[in-house]
């Protein structure tokens, strides 16, 4: 596992999407991860020290895992199926590791929230630079296809 940290929220230029950055603490790794606007939000506020007057749904969670004796030990984002990525929440009760399943951005939320390291696993981070090749790829013959105009093809005199 890769331990990492919030490097930033970022928007797709492509669909608006909200993007939270994840760099290695120890390493060049960088994790791009799509999320919702809601959840890009509650990063952003977070990262940025606004205090809000009433808990939102984070901060909730984060004062029922205190008020239970729990701790957060850390988050991992452990799998990357279909471009859907998996997290968990490894919480610390009473003594006894309990895990739970959780979105990506959730977990990170709360990791940030309480002070707890975030994980990525070493197969995620390969298999995403394999995915977003793929992506760039694409991207770049759709770019070059939009761009060829019919006197690229030259004329041909048989046709």
């Amino acid at each position: 596992m890769i331990e990492m940290s919030v490097q930033g929220i970022t928007l797709d230029p492509v669909t608006n999407m909200p993007i939270v950055v994840l760099k290695g603490k120890d390493s060049e790794d960088i994790l791009p991860i799509w999320i919702g606007i809601f959840e890009a939000n509650a990063i952003a506020m977070q990262l940025e020290g606004v205090d809000r007057p009433r808990p939102m749904t984070h901060d909730l969670i984060k004062n029922l895992i205190t008020s239970l004796s729990a701790t957060v030990e850390y988050i991992h984002i452990h799998d990357l199926r279909a471009n859907t990525y998996y997290a968990e929440i490894s919480l610390n009760i009473n003594g006894e590791k309990v895990t739970i399943d959780s979105r990506p951005s959730d977990a990170i939320n709360i990791a940030i929230r309480c002070n707890a390291p975030i994980y990525v696993s070493e197969a995620v981070l390969k298999q995403s630079r394999v995915e977003n090749d793929v992506e760039r790829e694409e991207e770049e013959i759709h770019d070059w296809l939009e761009s060829i105009k019919p006197e690229d093809f030259g004329k041909n005199p048989s046709i």
